[in-house]
């Protein structure tokens, strides 16, 4: 990949941050953390990989995006208005009563989103039958499911992940945000699904593993995902929780907390200069 591209993906990936903590911001709540750290992942599903059109976004032969750790919405409704399905500034609204950003994807109120998510576990199994349907239906259309890692702690995640390798799922690709913190503290002291490897390999999987936060190594994974035939991918993203602001990273604190004026101030200048670098 170019280095002008990789710097235009940094700056829209900036951008979906500064939208996550505009989002939370004005909202008092929210999930920053893991939105931030799946905000490069975003950036080249909707800014370089994904056939989709904001002229037609129910386009039966477009691409799917599946975000089944729902929680994380501020980063895909980010993601969204930067695409232009609607305005930047109704990020601001999330969460209110009249909005229709609410904290978790809703596939009838919001133009772009392929699937309502929220109970973990639920989105993925929505993407393989969106990837069967495709099968059955002779399309080629490709479909993107982003779980996280302490998600994979819930038993649907690997139902879902029998069936896609029972039907032979090769239009679906499953990325891992790998960013080791959830809710109750370390992924790997909550209950420790690693290696993760290793599992998804067992369940049938072509997996990849790479830096979460890397274009070229993105780039790539996409690109193997594609040639591969006759099973799904796993893409194994190994990220960082709160990834762009400083005092985020890394600290399970804001997984579900959000910024209030003084870290909002901090985060906003902090993300404005990598946009601007």
């Amino acid at each position: 990949m170019e280095n002008v591209r990789i710097k235009e993906l940094s700056q829209i990936a900036a951008k979906i941050r500064l939208g996550v903590i505009e989002a939370t911001h004005a909202a008092g709540a929210g999930h920053p953390g893991g939105s931030l750290s799946i905000a490069d992942i975003l950036a080249y599903l909707y800014f370089e990989e994904m056939n989709v059109s904001v002229d037609d976004p129910k386009n039966e032969n477009r691409d799917r995006l599946v975000l089944s750790k729902g929680h994380t919405a501020p980063a895909l409704y980010s993601a969204l208005a930067l695409k232009g399905f609607f305005p930047f500034e109704e990020l601001k609204t999330l969460r209110q009563h009249d909005s229709r950003l609410q904290g978790h994807p809703d596939m009838k109120g919001i133009p772009g989103v392929d699937m309502t998510t929220g109970s973990l576990g639920l989105g993925i199994s929505a993407a393989c039958g969106m990837a069967l349907a495709g099968k059955l239906n002779k399309k080629d259309y490709r479909v993107y499911a982003i779980i996280g890692d302490g998600e994979s702690e819930e038993g649907q995640v690997w139902e879902a992940s029998m069936f896609a390798n029972h039907y032979k799922l090769d239009n679906l690709c499953v990325i891992l945000d790998y960013n080791k913190l959830q809710i109750d503290g370390p992924v790997a002291d909550v209950i420790g699904p690693a290696p993760f490897e290793s599992k998804l390999e067992a369940f049938g999987y072509n997996v990849i593993t790479i830096d979460g936060h890397n274009f070229e190594e993105i780039e790539k994974a996409f690109n193997d995902a594609k040639a591969c035939k006759g099973r799904p991918t796993a893409i194994v993203a190994n990220t960082t929780k709160g990834k762009g602001v400083s005092f985020m990273e890394n600290k399970v604190n804001w997984h579900g907390n959000a910024p209030k004026d003084p870290d909002y101030a901090i985060a906003v200048e902090e993300l404005n200069a990598q946009i601007g670098g």
